[in-house]
């Protein structure tokens, strides 16, 4: 099986072999920073140069399905915020569909939510103490999930990293007076979210954003997944490493030996987004997930095969 998950600023590729009892083997995780979802906050459209990097992505994705055998009825391909979003995602759908023979399905930021919380948290053993807090910080969402034995109210709010950064974060490093208007953007979403952060007994986060934030924490010498999954951080230690962060310039980010190039630019504006989130929390400590909605979507495959050309 394989799923693959588009968001605003990567695509991101699984395939992995469905375990019996429940749960994905994963053969193959990938990713390509795409940045679909460039200028769709103030033009309302998939911009020409955004859609080439994405497309050129997605004949590397079809690439790596036939060098491990999947199936086209075996293939989930799901889009999120920017597509969402956009008006021409017509546009989209058939490239994506013409290159990789599978009908991308454009998720709801409902459908969005339960995929991330299936994925971070169904299937963990021991089970985390109840309610629980997902966060899945995105290039042009962020959606939070709130649940007891399975999902109970969840939200995807407009702001994540690449909006929040076209929209407040002009200058490099970005000014006070920017940071200051970003994070009341963030706490504007979070007042009218209606979601009570700070009941959650556990909270664990997810997404680029959250990972690397995590590898800064943990002084980590590289993006090392096996280093941050499951680990258990503090909230205060957090705070305070993404405040150093969001003062950072660009250069000085994409230094960092964990760090992505592509995200560089964009991970103050999702560190403000996580740290808005943190701070209304009413626990010392999060966990980091390295399982997400990729995750949650391989587990979404039916056993039976579908449809060939179907998503």
């Amino acid at each position: 099986m394989a799923a693959i998950d588009c968001g605003t600023n990567s695509i991101k590729i699984l395939v992995g072999r469905p375990r019996t009892g429940g749960g994905v083997d994963v053969l193959l995780r990938d990713s390509r920073v795409v940045r679909l979802g460039q200028g769709v906050d103030t033009s309302g459209e998939l911009g020409q140069e955004a859609l080439a990097r994405t497309f050129a992505a997605v004949e590397e994705l079809a690439g790596m399905l036939r060098e491990h055998d999947v199936p086209a009825g075996r293939t989930r391909f799901c889009a999120t915020s920017a597509t969402r979003d956009a008006r021409n995602s017509a546009v989209f759908v058939e490239g994506v569909e013409a290159r990789l023979g599978v009908t991308p399905e454009v998720l709801s930021g409902a459908e969005e939510a339960a995929l991330v919380y299936a994925g971070t948290v169904d299937g963990l053993e021991p089970r985390p103490a109840e309610p629980v807090l997902v966060v899945d910080i995105g290039g042009g969402s962020t959606e939070l999930v709130v649940g007891e034995d399975g999902p109970r109210e969840s939200v995807s709010m407009d702001v994540g990293s690449v909006r929040l950064h076209e929209r407040h974060l002009h200058s490099d490093p970005p000014a006070v007076e920017q940071v200051t208007e970003c994070v009341a953007d963030v706490v504007r979403h979070l007042d009218d979210s209606g979601i009570d952060v700070a009941r959650a007994r556990t909270v664990m986060g997810t997404s680029g954003t959250v990972k690397t934030i995590a590898c800064g924490v943990l002084g980590l010498p590289a993006y090392d997944r096996e280093a941050f999954d499951g680990a258990e951080l503090s909230v205060e230690d957090t705070l305070a490493y993404c405040d150093d962060l969001v003062a950072m310039s660009v250069e000085q980010r994409r230094a960092l030996p964990y760090m992505h190039p592509g995200r560089a630019d964009v991970i103050g504006a999702g560190a403000l987004i996580w740290t808005g989130i943190l701070a209304r929390t009413s626990v010392p400590t999060y966990l980091v997930s390295e399982a997400d909605l990729l995750h949650g979507i391989a587990a979404s495959i039916p056993t039976a095969a579908r449809p060939a050309g179907r998503a």
